[in-house]
């Protein structure tokens, strides 16, 4: 071998290739060139490096330019990503039938269990021949601002005073005017406690229809329900009439659809029932796994008078962490969790409480948490719709004088009555 040879041959260097790899290395930046984003290795094969990918923007936030500065050419700059993004119509102008879900929107909004029975009723449509439309219709005043994106074809709301409050004799004669006029297909509830399953068994009796409850796997052809308590399921020729168990089908989230208004013909109806509204009940005496609103305590707790009397002003169940239940400062049967009692409460306050696993799984299925926590970065705050940083004893005080200071007021009516 000459010694032109030895000069070819490529030897390496342990130590500087410990120190290029190591960035926090102080001769690191003699080594590596920082601002290059693929180097060629040793062995001749080109590696990229994620880290010095993008720059460092003026708020110290580092950013990637993608389009590498062709965003200004290609016509799109700083849009926000729901203006980026427009989902297509889905639009049934003239429908050959309709599929009729009657939502719980409960406290006027649909809920997730409404927006899954929406979803089912879109799958239906689609195993059909036809252009079918989904017509949903709701009591009370609405104030959901989504029904477009929730899969709703024609809406009618119902909001007269007739429909407020416990009123199942003036509902159903609606749903019966519904099916005088439209004739739906199939009619479709949520089996649930908030007026589906009331509901949709009395439309079941009137029109004569043997339903299938807790169904949860629905063709046009078959049904798959749930029975013995949800230990075996029970198949059948899928009905005309539905009430649906939630997760029975995939929310609609490719398409907006019209939400054209629908009217109906008034009908009256001589009420036998009169709803002398809400009994009061004492919250604590609300099964935990019942009680749709929770104030919840953890370790971040220590004035726990002030707890309880928070709890008492908002109204709320109270509930607790394991750590507060181990530490004896509430009873076993108030413990939320995988290991206590698992909720679904509309809302959900969790004070001081962190996040365990076991926790996180409990609350799965309530709809809204809110989180008190000095913590901004643990798991309940990331869990949590709203979240309030901050020493909890000073939140809950601010927060009880406040409901108190509304509670206050004169209302509305009284204020008329004194004018």
């Amino acid at each position: 071998m000459s010694s032109h040879d030895l000069l070819d041959i490529v030897r390496r260097d342990p130590r500087a290739e410990w120190i290029a790899r190591n960035r926090l290395h102080p001769l690191h930046g003699t080594l590596v060139d920082d601002d290059a984003a693929e180097v060629r290795g040793p062995s001749g094969l080109l590696r990229k490096y994620p880290h010095r990918v993008g720059f460092i923007g003026p708020n110290g936030i580092k950013r990637i330019d993608r389009l590498k500065g062709n965003a200004a050419a290609s016509g799109k700059g700083r849009r926000s990503a729901a203006q980026e993004v427009q989902l297509p119509l889905h639009r049934v102008e003239n429908p050959d039938f309709y599929i009729v879900v009657v939502a719980d929107m409960v406290g006027g909004r649909l809920t997730g269990h409404d927006k899954d029975v929406l979803g089912q009723a879109h799958k239906l449509a689609a195993g059909i021949e036809g252009a079918g439309a989904v017509l949903t219709v709701g009591f009370g005043s609405a104030k959901e601002e989504h029904f477009d994106t929730a899969g709703v074809d024609r809406l009618l709301v119902l909001d007269d005073d007739i429909y407020e409050g416990y009123c199942p004799e003036q509902r159903l004669a609606a749903l019966l005017q519904v099916e005088n006029e439209y004739q739906p297909r199939h009619w479709l509830f949520p089996d649930s406690v908030n007026g589906g399953t009331d509901l949709g068994s009395r439309l079941a009796a009137r029109l004569h229809e043997r339903p299938a409850v807790q169904a949860w796997q629905v063709d046009h052809q078959t049904a798959v329900c749930r029975g013995a308590g949800g230990t075996m399921d029970i198949t059948r020729e899928t009905p005309r009439l539905l009430m649906l168990a939630e997760e029975c089908a995939d929310q609609i989230d490719e398409t907006r659809h019209e939400a054209l208004p629908v009217t109906l013909t008034p009908v009256s109806v001589i009420s036998q029932l009169q709803d002398q509204g809400p009994v009061a009940v004492d919250p604590n005496a609300v099964a935990l796994a019942e009680a749709e609103f929770i104030l919840s305590a953890g370790n971040g707790i220590h004035d726990w008078d002030q707890f309880h009397a928070a709890a008492a002003v908002l109204g709320a169940t109270e509930g607790a962490s394991r750590v507060a239940v181990d530490d004896g400062f509430m009873p076993r049967f108030r413990q939320v969790g995988a290991t206590g009692t698992w909720v679904t409460a509309r809302v959900y306050l969790a004070v001081g409480i962190s996040g365990a696993i076991q926790h996180m799984q409990g609350i799965g299925q309530c709809d809204k948490v809110i989180a008190i926590n000095t913590d901004a970065g643990c798991d309940m705050v990331k869990r949590a719709s709203l979240s309030a940083i901050g020493d909890s004893e000073e939140i809950l005080g601010e927060l009880i004088k406040r409901v108190q200071a509304f509670r206050a007021q004169p209302s509305i009516e009284g204020d008329q009555d004194a004018a």
